[in-house]
Parts: C-alpha cells; sequence; structure tokens
C-alpha cells in the first residue's frame, strides 16, 4: 500500500530517532506543538514519543474544530434543533459533545430530530426530501471543511432549496496560532504544522511564525514517520540557528494551497470580528460567517437563537490541554469523572481530541507510560 507501508518502517523509524538523538544539545530541553488533533493520535497510537530523546517532549495544540468549540455553540444549535419543524444534521463527532442543556444525544432524547450525515451534500438531501421541514446543518471545522460547506451552500442556492440552512461554525487555524504564541503561560521552540488545513491554505500563511517569533514550523503528514521527520527537521533548523516554514508532507499539500477551495469559502463566507474559542477565550478574526448575499441560507439570521456563553465545568481542565499547557492525564477528572462514555470535556469527545487519545491508547499517566516501555 503505496504511501502507507513505506511510512510505518519501524527500522526506519529507529534510525530517524537516532539521528533526533544526535541534534539534541546537552542539557537542553525542546518542546514542540503538534497543531494537529490528528497527529496526537498518530503520536500515541504508534508510541513515537517513547522512542524520541528526554529532552524532545511534544504539546497538543487547538487543532481540534471539536474540541474548541464553546458550550454556549452548543447551546444555541440545540436551540435550533428543538424548534418546531426543524431537523438538525449533524458530523457523528459532535453528537457527544456537551453543552450547558447537554448534548445533541440529550436533546434527542428530549425529542428534537437530530440525524448523523457524513457531508453537508447529505443534509442538502434530506432538506430536498423534506420540503415541508426546515433543514439545518451543524458546519464545524477548520478551512479543510469549510469548502465543502460552502459548495453546499452554493448548491443549495442554485436549485433553489428554501428550507436548507448551515449554522456556521467553521474556524481558522492561523489566529489560534498566534494566540499561542502569545500566550504567556507556554514557551514553544517549534510547531509540526497541521496538514489537512495545509491541503487548502498552503504553506505561505505561517510565514509569520518564523519571520515575526522565530519560529520554525514544518507541515507534516500523519503517518508515524511523517511526524518524526517533522521533528528531525524543526530540531536541523535550531542546530543551524534558522527558522523558516517547511514542508515535510509536500507529497499531498501544495505551497500555496488550493486555489479553488480557498475562491469558493470566499465566495460564500467571510471573517467573523470575533468568536469564541473553548481554553483560548474570544479571538479576532479567527472565523467564518456566511455572508450576506446568502442570508437565505443562513441559520444565524434565519432562527433566534440566545448567542450567550457557557461557563466550563470547574473540574475540566480541557482549556489548559488545548493550550498545551497540560498533558490529560494531569486533569483532576481524566479517565475517572471524564471517560469517553461519561465525557465533561470535548477534548475526550472528538475522535482528534488529546484526551480521547490519550485514553483510548493507555497513556493515562506518565509513570504508567514508562513502566510500559520498561516491559
Amino acid at each position: 500500500m503505496r504511501f502507507v507501508d513505506e511510512y510505518r518502517d519501524a527500522d526506519k523509524a529507529r534510525a530517524l530517532a537516532a539521528r533526533i538523538a544526535t541534534l539534541c544539545e546537552p542539557g537542553r530541553a525542546y518542546k514542540f506543538m503538534e497543531v494537529c488533533g490528528g497527529h496526537t493520535h498518530t503520536i500515541y497510537k504508534h508510541g513515537l514519543e517513547d522512542h524520541l530523546p528526554a529532552a524532545v517532549t511534544l504539546v497538543h495544540g487547538p487543532g481540534c474544530p471539536v474540541c474548541v468549540i464553546p458550550m454556549g455553540r452548543v447551546d444555541d444549535a440545540i436551540h435550533i434543533a428543538e424548534e418546531p419543524g426543524v431537523i438538525m444534521t449533524s458530523f457523528g463527532d459532535m453528537m457527544r459533545v456537551p453543552g450547558g442543556r447537554g448534548s445533541f444525544l440529550d436533546a434527542m432524547a428530549r425529542g428534537a430530530d437530530i440525524r448523523m450525515v457524513y457531508s453537508p451534500l447529505d443534509a442538502l438531501k434530506i432538506a430536498r426530501e423534506n420540503p415541508g421541514k426546515r433543514v439545518v446543518f451543524m458546519a464545524i471545522g477548520f478551512e479543510t471543511t469549510a469548502p465543502s460547506t460552502a459548495m453546499t451552500v452554493l448548491r443549495a442556492a442554485a436549485e433553489g432549496i428554501a428550507n436548507f440552512s448551515v449554522f456556521c461554525n467553521h474556524v481558522t487555524i492561523i489566529p489560534a496560532i498566534k494566540a499561542i504564541l502569545d500566550s504567556p503561560d507556554l514557551r514553544l521552540d517549534g510547531f509540526i504544522g497541521p496538514g489537512h488545513v495545509s491541503t487548502v491554505i498552503g504553506c505561505r500563511p505561517y510565514g509569520f511564525i518564523a519571520e515575526s517569533y522565530g519560529k520554525p514550523l514544518v507541515v507534516a503528514g500523519f503517518e508515524p514517520l511523517d511526524v518524526l521527520q517533522s521533528v528531525y527537521q524543526n530540531l536541523v533548523q535550531l542546530s543551524e540557528g534558522r527558522a523558516a516554514v517547511e514542508n515535510q508532507y509536500a507529497r499531498v499539500v501544495p505551497w500555496d494551497g488550493n486555489p479553488k477551495a480557498l475562491a469558493v469559502i470566499n465566495e460564500v463566507m467571510e471573517l467573523r470580528p470575533h468568536f469564541e474559542w473553548r481554553g483560548l477565550g474570544f479571538i479576532s478574526d479567527s472565523a467564518l460567517r456566511v455572508r450576506e448575499r446568502y442570508a437565505a441560507f443562513d441559520a444565524e439570521r434565519i432562527f433566534d437563537i440566545p448567542g450567550g456563553r457557557v461557563a466550563d465545568p470547574k473540574a475540566c481542565q480541557c482549556g489548559e490541554v488545548l493550550k498545551g499547557v497540560l498533558k490529560p492525564w494531569e486533569c483532576k477528572v481524566f479517565g475517572t469523572a471524564c471517560t469517553p462514555e461519561t465525557p465533561i470535556g470535548t477534548c475526550m469527545v472528538s475522535s482528534e481530541g488529546a484526551c480521547a487519545a490519550y485514553y483510548n491508547f493507555g497513556r493515562f499517566s506518565r509513570d504508567r507510560v514508562k513502566e510500559a516501555t520498561r516491559t
């Protein structure tokens, strides 16, 4: 299987890990943030952290769109879903995300018609088949999924499907990385850049990280050797005293991104002045909304939604995990009160969440990880 087996070669991984070790300066510690939750799952599924030198620490960033959605937005979506004659549609990983009034699954138990779909086009099909209902798609994701939402709005407009709308919660990656860089409680040496987002936006937008903050960033793929190579490339830059944006994932990511995808996003959507992120607070120009010209397909204009803020549960430290300040097992409720079956925070719910990665792959504590490595 080309581009799979060769990127999981154990001998090459060990050789690359040895080269990484030679680049570490004695007495120096290195901290790299993998921005995307997909990288987090690769790291712990394949045990990559155990093969890195003790001087290298990988921390998790806010690259899981389900994880960063604030509880208030979940409540707004539930409010829409409980309106008479509404069918709410959503990706599966949103179904268990907790809000102040429970999750989509809880709302379904109360009688709301909420259906899981695999794409916004599935939601549009439901709208065609149910002309007497108002069908809303819970649009969520970074720039990776925004083009499909935008294309679906354009198709709905072309076909005159007036009972379809989107509740837009798409966010953008660059302002989130800047917020991390400006955070006073986290010091990073470099970044493992998100591969999926970069297929759309390209590598050029990350230039400010190297130019203004002096940090290297390597856009990486999602196989074990991809991640190890990105760590190696970061360390090479640091050893040479330079900072640049590099594209390890060149087999998939074009340097300038996908111009057609960017154009369709720009046609249908515009930046919001402010948007709340779980764990990061309000970040300017960090999310997308439907443009006025497509207001007929914007659920926020069609429905009267509360728009209130909901404080995160005090026991949950999902925000600190999203910022890379804490490892998941350092949260007080991780693996006890908070599990995938009974999640308190979004990081335990999403298929890309850091807490879910630690839980699913047995990373319950640092001592347990060390013990597993020895045995």
